[in-house]
């Protein structure tokens, strides 16, 4: 017998669930409904149209109801709304959103796709004109039209989440005059406070207005209106304070709603009724380093469960293990990446953990594109288990990542990171990666044999009149080092070691903490025992501090910060 399913949403999960049930079976009815004017189009890319990267919207649009039909036989339906689910009936009350006509379809499975709408604050002024949101084709291209018939030139960008600094980059990109507002007291919240310092930096080095920790309270015609009192220029608002899954129509179904406020479901990501499905971003899914469920809103995940979810339809089975949260993005001229826990959850979950932070070429160093990579690992105590990683830098960030997110999900350890064998090219990396010098420095703090600070820890240090070494030539000294700190050469290191004192605690640092690491196992082989590799060491030190003595005004801990 042949089966009817009827997928509601037409969008990533949607879309996909739809396109592998018709390579599943030939003979099956697919029919997709979706509210809006368009199918199957790339929400991930929606913030580049404002700069030109995407400069035909349509291009944003990947298939449309004729190329379904033409493709895959599937019959998808555009500004047609599920309004209705009637369980006992096995049927959905469809309304057509420009005609108002209402019509009844069956279904022997039901897959819902709604996805989630943008959080609009229940504030004065956000239903003025020149406020809008994105979610899909027909915002940005509203957005756009907007911006370019007004000229505006100041934009406010309300949230520093992934969609939030996109769109502000792209503006920016574009020559307007952007400000971006971030509640929480740092952007992109996927990344460590330390690590969003330098996302940070380039946002203020690219012309972008940040501030954080200051969150929308109103909106009149030209200004947003902040907690703080300051106004903020704002021909154009844009919200991007977050998304909430759309749930309305599986809550008047009676549809099970999970503790994270999603649609719930099971491992087949059925919901409480045996005919109906859910995936995307309306439902909860289970965090398997958490060991509970949460809200996930990105395409690749989506992705996934619609092959489940088409697979289980017919029988396939398919092991769910879970969600990690792998993420990446473009800032500029960074490639900023992360999976996992970052170390402020980690502890939050109650994890015992600790991190380590290394700054290593992206290439060999002869290379003419090679730059900085920022790497930070996040794994258990004492069981040396990985649980996150971030990787900042101008070149290849996510190949990093996805490195580490494949042994998050093989339940890997620093041990079998360390001995994890990686292809090597000069252009392409170096013969010790960074993730494998992550590994080598987290296995020596995890066996004794060395100690480290955190960047976060530098300032208190200093301030407290704490004994530092500087082990970088005279001249990078003079080019900008820590307040009081004493500058020993490594070159001239074990001829001088005598120098520093014994008796109390002494931080070793140099630009990146590969010379301070041989300088305190020099140390320590000599006899000193209180001695510490700044992590990070002063590159590290000098972009964790920037942003915040810009915005806060306070006296700098350095003679002068070093970027390079």
């Amino acid at each position: 017998m042949r089966k009817k399913i009827v997928v509601v949403g037409g969008v990533a999960g949607g879309a996909s669930t739809a396109a592998r049930i018709r390579r599943l079976d030939e003979q099956a009815e697919v029919v997709m409904f979706e509210k809006g004017p368009h199918v199957s189009f790339s929400n991930c890319s929606l913030p580049f149209h404002l700069s030109g990267i995407v400069e035909d919207s349509s291009r944003l649009l990947l298939m449309n109801p004729d190329s379904f039909k033409s493709r895959y036989n599937l019959d998808a339906r555009t500004n047609s709304e599920v309004i209705r689910i009637n369980r006992d009936e096995k049927t959905v009350t469809v309304r057509n959103v420009l005609t108002n006509e209402e019509y009844e379809e069956s279904y022997d499975k039901l897959v819902l796709s709604p996805g989630a709408a943008p959080i609009i604050p229940e504030i004065k002024g956000v239903d003025e004109k020149h406020v809008f949101t994105v979610r899909n084709v027909v915002d940005i291209e509203k957005l756009q039209r907007a911006i370019v018939e007004k000229d505006a030139q100041n934009i406010a960008v309300i949230g520093g989440g992934y969609i939030g600094v996109e769109v502000a980059e792209n503006l920016r990109l574009a020559g307007r005059n952007v400000t971006l507002v971030q509640s929480a007291p740092h952007i992109l919240r996927a990344f460590d406070f330390g690590m969003a310092q330098i996302l940070q930096k380039e946002m203020l080095d690219k012309g972008v207005e940040l501030i954080v920790g200051d969150a929308l309270v109103g909106i009149t015609a030209t200004q947003a209106i902040l907690a703080s009192g300051k106004k903020v220029r704002a021909d154009i608002a844009v919200l991007a304070v977050g998304v909430r899954p759309e749930t309305k129509l599986a809550e008047e179904a009676g549809l099970e709603i999970g503790l994270t406020g999603a649609i719930k479901v099971n491992q087949n990501y059925l919901t409480n009724d045996p005919h109906i499905y859910a995936v995307g971003d309306a439902i909860e899914v289970y965090h398997r380093l958490l060991h509970r469920p949460v809200r996930l809103a990105l395409a690749g995940p989506a992705q996934r469960q619609a092959r489940a979810v088409a697979d289980h339809i017919y029988g396939i089975t398919n092991q769910n293990k879970g969600v990690i949260g792998s993420t990446s993005i473009q800032v500029f001229d960074y490639a900023a990446a992360a999976t996992g826990l970052t170390e402020e959850a980690a502890r939050a979950a109650g994890f015992q953990v600790d991190s380590v932070y290394v700054i290593s070429p992206d290439k060999v160093g002869l290379m003419p594109t090679s730059n900085p990579l920022h790497f930070k690992l996040v794994y258990e105590l004492p069981t040396g288990r990985i649980l996150g990683a971030q990787a900042i830098g101008k070149g290849n960030a996510d190949k990093r990542v996805d490195v580490i997110a494949t042994l998050i999900t093989m339940g890997g350890t620093i041990d079998d990171l360390k001995d994890l064998e990686l292809s090597y090219s000069p252009m392409f990396g170096t013969a010790k990666d960074v993730v494998n010098m992550a590994a080598f420095v987290a296995n020596n703090i995890m066996s004794g044999r060395s100690r480290q600070v955190q960047v976060s820890e530098v300032r208190e240090l200093v301030e407290a009149g704490a004994y530092f070494v500087d082990v970088r030539e005279e001249n990078e000294f003079a080019n900008g080092h820590l307040k009081g700190a004493h500058n020993i050469p490594l070159s001239q290191f074990r001829e001088r070691m005598e120098e520093i004192p014994k008796d109390r605690p002494v931080y070793i640092y140099c630009r990146s903490a590969q010379r301070s690491y041989n300088a305190v196992r020099a140390l320590m082989g000599s006899g000193w025992d209180n001695v510490a590799n700044v992590s990070g060491s002063f590159l590290g030190i000098s972009l964790y501090e920037y942003f915040t003595d810009v915005q806060t005004g306070r006296e700098p801990i350095m003679t002068a910060y070093n970027f390079k």
